[in-house]
């Protein structure tokens, strides 16, 4: 009791200190709001059942403080930065490059993701799935601020993207671990937010809760099932056949694979790009989402295989059926609300 009511705590207070962030009207309360959300996230990530969350905790708790550094300093740098009049365009550049520097590390875009998938391996799947979603919002958040109320030069932003979206399709062909995977897929889909980001701030904020809705799905399936490497969904763990079918249909909506209901914030995004003529961004991020495809396919065809070898035995595992139902109704709009939507704008 006392575990679950100190969990609910910091649980509050990491969404408080999102909260303070997103709403502030000045850097530096939105980097305590930062700070809050980060001291209030350490504690969940600790896992008595899981060796690596002490490690996983340290690593975030020192990357996050890195960046937090950087941030404090830019920041101060701006409140001085009435003492350097003939200075100003470049000085205000500079701040700006380095509080966007900070926040692409504190959300794990690439090329500043190398602290995200070592701590994804160590935490349990619901603090992961905090970590790929609610703790993206602040960051981007401040982001779309620098962008488009600041008119920052897009340069470094579009850099990070090109990154992020190359760097998470590829990472995830050698992975055999699910949160990897899961880790490198956020990172592909990070580049997919920041260019949505560039065209619309509402845009972001769509893709951002399909991927979050998306994202539940899995993880809840994965937790429910207690799956953590690719070799578990071979083996029998499913009595039925129509969970692990709806399982790979689930990576593939992630993956956006139409006409599943993941296509369409790519969809969105694709034609957002193609009205404001960025053609080579627009290709890239086809190409690479179809690597994405390409290694949840693999995972797909494998476990699908008539030869493909399983276990005589079966693991039991204990789940009730509450929550067979919620992933079911889950998986049903995520298979099929694509079709839904698009029905429902033809009759309108």
């Amino acid at each position: 009791m006392l575990k679950n009511s100190s969990k609910i705590l910091f649980i509050l207070t990491l969404m408080m200190g999102t909260f303070i962030t997103i709403s502030s009207n000045s850097w530096l309360s939105a980097w305590m709001g930062l700070e809050i959300n980060l001291l209030a996230f350490i504690p969940l990530m600790n896992d008595s059942n899981n060796l690596m969350s002490s490690e996983a905790s340290l690593k975030y708790f020192l990357t996050q403080a890195l960046a937090s550094s950087v941030m404090l300093f830019a920041i101060i740098l701006n409140l001085l930065k009435f003492n350097f009049y003939q200075f100003s365009m470049v000085f205000m550049n500079f701040n700006f490059m380095m509080i966007l520097l900070s926040l692409l590390l504190k959300s794990g875009t690439a090329p500043f993701h190398f602290w995200f998938p070592g701590v994804m391996e160590g935490l349990s799947w619901m603090s992961a799935l905090i970590l790929m979603t609610w703790q993206k919002i602040a960051p981007i958040m401040l982001m779309s601020y620098i962008i488009n109320i600041y008119n920052y030069n897009n340069l470094l932003f579009l850099i990070s993207i090109i990154f992020s979206i190359v760097i998470g399709s590829l990472g995830g062909l050698n992975q055999t671990s699910l949160k990897k995977i899961m880790a490198f897929s956020s990172i592909n889909h990070l580049g997919w937010m920041l260019t949505a980001l560039m065209s619309s701030e509402n845009l972001w904020l769509i893709y951002f809760l399909f991927y979050c809705f998306l994202s539940f799905n899995l993880v809840f399936f994965f937790y429910i099932f207690k799956l953590f490497h690719i070799n578990h969904l071979f083996s029998m763990f499913f009595k039925s056949k129509i969970i692990k079918f709806s399982l790979f249909m689930n990576l593939l909506s992630l993956g956006g694979l139409p006409p599943f209901l993941g296509f369409l914030p790519k969809w969105i995004v694709i034609q957002s790009l193609s009205f404001n003529n960025q053609l080579f961004l627009m290709s890239l991020l086809t190409v690479m989402t179809l690597i994405t495809l390409f290694f949840y396919l693999r995972m797909c065809f494998s476990a699908f295989m008539l030869n493909y070898y399983e276990n005589n035995f079966i693991i039991s595992i204990n789940h009730n059926n509450l929550n067979m139902i919620m992933y079911s109704i889950m998986s049903f709009f995520s298979l099929f609300g694509l079709t839904f939507i698009i029905s429902t704008l033809y009759l309108i």
